[in-house]
């Protein structure tokens, strides 16, 4: 079979790369930032405080105080997450004035050790960070509104999650994981199109109708300029719109659960995938009857596009998880796209069969595996809203903050409790597709006869 005008479209490949790769690459700056009430110093192993009443402005004196390692310094930030979550909590019951000693404590005994290495590499977040701490001990000791305190709490979650990326290593197994990610959800998309348009191509040659694969093929180029605009429009919305950052990552990351789930369960994809076959051949049967050029574009676009609008959601979520870890997405997109080119030509241009199936079902193992990751990213998103509870497991083992975000581990209990679910419908829905399904129809065969 020939696909050599498939074959030729690298201009869309581009796009479509750029597209998705531009906003991985960019990092928000930060807010500006004001000076906090209380004298900048670096850390110290204990600092000489003078406390006040809580109705007189606070006053906060420190001593000088020697550099710490940044190892240490990420574990003080553990500490600072703990006072964060407590403080919420203590204004939450109404204890304000144990909610303000609180917030006192976790950012003079904890976050004051971060403040030295920090200001080396990110001198503008740690005056955010300072900033925000003092926001939020004002409005405590004013006694604003809990939604208000909130929200500042919200931020500073945020602060110190960009502190903590600032101050670790990418390391090479969180770069392996997201590059993999990124490699697999191109290569498997785009390979699902590499079929579909296979089998189109060959019902054209099988009829003696290959004049009509160059209007196909400029529907495949025209479906990948829509994936990466696609792209580019949800990034647009999701910017404007009047809802935190944090929901609407969950947002995104559920919606590609939602897909990848529905992937996973490739038994009942391959069914759904017959029928979407019966419907492109029927489209390419009445373009060819009436030879209309405008309807074979749309089903080399309608092909495409379809793969195309699923790895624009898959890739939302990606980026959104993978601050701090551009580069890497731009890798494994890189090198996917590569391998897809490759076997593009293999099946296009000199007609090999290649063990597709057994690509599928491996590349099914681990796309359930992103998923897990994404569920577990959203949920956490939630927490760091307040939206959802936060109980966290000490026992459990920290990692990186980068490991974290491309596995979508982080030890809560609604964080594990919730990919423990996800695990569980996938366990259940192998069970059903590999082992009862299969026997209710060998069953079924040998009562009828």
């Amino acid at each position: 079979m020939s696909g050599r005008r498939l074959i030729g479209a690298p201009l869309a490949l581009v796009l479509l790369a750029l597209a998705l790769l531009a906003p991985a690459l960019m990092s928000s700056g930060s807010a500006a930032s004001q000076t906090d009430a209380a004298p900048q110093a670096g850390a110290a192993p204990r600092a000489v405080v003078h406390q006040v009443p809580l109705q007189q402005p606070q006053q906060e004196i420190a001593t000088a105080q020697p550099a710490i390692s940044r190892d240490e310094a990420i574990r003080q930030l553990a500490a600072v997450r703990a006072s964060i979550d407590q403080t919420l909590e203590l204004v939450k019951q109404g204890q304000i004035e144990q909610a303000y000693t609180q917030a006192k404590t976790g950012y003079l005994d904890h976050f004051e050790y971060v403040e030295v290495p920090l200001r080396v590499v990110a001198p503008d977040l740690t005056a955010d960070a300072e900033t925000k701490f003092a926001e939020i001990r004002g409005l405590i000791n004013s006694r604003a509104p809990v939604d208000v305190i909130r929200a500042n709490i919200v931020e500073l979650r945020r602060l110190i999650d960009d502190t903590e990326r600032r101050l670790t290593d990418t390391g090479f197994d969180a770069a392996a994981v997201v590059a993999g990610q990124s490699f697999l959800i191109i290569f498997r998309e785009g390979l699902e199109a590499v079929l579909l348009l296979s089998a189109l191509l060959g019902y054209l040659e099988a009829t003696k109708a290959t004049q009509y694969r160059k209007p196909i093929a400029w529907g495949v180029v025209i479906g990948l300029a829509a994936t990466a605009v696609t792209y580019l429009i949800l990034r647009s919305i999701l910017a404007v719109l009047p809802v935190g950052r944090e929901v609407l990552e969950a947002v995104v990351a559920t919606a590609a659960v939602a897909v990848l789930l529905y992937i996973s369960f490739w038994l009942i994809a391959r069914l759904e995938h017959r029928r979407w076959m019966e419907f492109l051949r029927s489209r390419l049967f009445n373009a060819v009857s009436v030879g209309s050029t405008t309807a074979l574009v749309l089903v080399g676009f309608t092909a495409m596009y379809r793969e195309g609008l699923e790895t624009a959601l898959l890739y939302q979520a990606l980026v959104e998880f993978g601050q701090g870890l551009g580069w890497w997405v731009v890798a494994g997109l890189v090198v996917g796209l590569i391998a897809l080119a490759v076997v593009s030509y293999l099946i296009f241009k000199l007609g090999r069969r290649l063990p597709v199936k057994t690509f599928l079902v491996c590349a099914v193992v681990l796309l359930m595996a992103t998923s897990v990751a994404f569920l577990g990213n959203a949920v956490r998103s939630l927490q760091t809203a307040d939206l959802v509870g936060l109980t966290p497991l000490d026992a459990f083992p920290r990692v990186p903050i980068f490991l974290s975000q491309a596995l979508g581990y982080w030890p809560s209990l609604q964080t594990l409790a919730s990919q423990v679910v996800l695990i569980c419908v996938y366990a259940l829905g192998a069970v059903w597709l590999l082992v009862v399904r299969p026997r209710r129809s060998r069953e079924a065969q040998w009562a009828s006869g």
